[in-house]
Order: structure tokens, then sequence, then C-alpha cells
């Protein structure tokens, strides 16, 4: 469990530092990478999300193993987050 709390510390601290190193929406990027990482595949969010970004291996191996970790859940609780993730979109689209 700690490994894999540390690899999503490192992933969103690259994923934060490129927004703001970027200017953009941190929160936007961070949203549209954690939905591609519950739903989508490795190669998406090399597409989607982080297409702006230069990603180096050490990285790279972290959002592989972060994305194996997570499709590694149960599919009850891999949904659960789903449903979080869609409850949050939906409340920043009424603010």
């Amino acid at each position: 469990m700690k490994r894999s709390s540390a690899l999503l510390l490192a992933a969103l601290t690259v994923l934060c530092t490129c927004g703001l190193a970027t200017g953009e929406d941190s929160e936007e990027l961070f949203m549209d990478f954690l939905q591609t990482l519950l739903v989508g595949s490795t190669e998406e969010l090399y597409e989607g999300p982080l297409s702006k970004y230069n990603i180096n291996a050490d990285a790279k191996a972290a959002i592989a193993e972060l994305k194996s970790c997570i499709d590694g859940l149960q599919p009850m609780h891999k949904a659960e987050l789903v449903k979080l993730l869609v409850q949050v979109l939906g409340s920043q689209d009424d603010a």
C-alpha cells in the first residue's frame, strides 16, 4: 500500500508541476488525468492529458505501475472511484 501511495504522490506532483509550468488549470489537468487513469489506457494518458509534456522513463514506469494498481482493483471498488469522479466533475459544473 505504501508503494502505491508513493506512486500516486509522485504522479500528482508531476501533474501539478506540469500544469503550473504551462499555465494550464492544474485542477482540470488532474481531473482529465484521473479520469483517463481510471477508465482509459496508458496510451490514452500519453495521447490525452499528458500529450503536451515530455515524460521521462522513470515517470512512465511510475504511471504504468499506478495504472496496473488501479486495474488490479476489484470491479466494485473501481466502479466506486468512477462514481466519485463523476460526482466531483458534476460539482465543478455547478460552480
